[in-house]
């Protein structure tokens, strides 16, 4: 799988360097123990597990995203497909975030 997509490739980066969550339960514990730095939910996840990371990341003031498909963010973070991945490094989520905003501007 060749990507020209950056943001996609700093989060293989990310969890190569085991700074990445994946999965809901992974997810979700470490938004709720202060862990998490960005949380990233699949553009094809369930509209109901959109809305609960997007209240829960209100909530715990941290920075939300819907990118990528389920197969882009598992293959990338290293697993089988995922919803919902989360990056544990604020180096990482900052070079992500920069990433994901310049293919939104494309």
């Amino acid at each position: 799988m060749i990507t020209k997509d950056k943001a996609l490739s700093m989060i293989g980066l990310a969890a190569r360097a085991g700074k990445v969550a994946s999965g809901e339960f992974s997810t979700e514990k470490a938004v709720k123990s202060s862990k998490a730095h960005l949380v990233i939910v699949a553009l094809d996840a369930s509209d109901n597990t959109k809305k609960m990371f997007r209240n829960m990341c209100d909530f715990y003031k941290v920075p939300f995203h819907i990118y990528g498909t389920k197969e882009e963010l598992g293959h990338w973070s290293g697993k089988e497909q995922r919803a919902s991945i989360c990056i544990l490094d604020e180096g990482f989520a900052r070079s992500i975030v920069e990433k994901i905003s310049l293919n939104m501007e494309v």
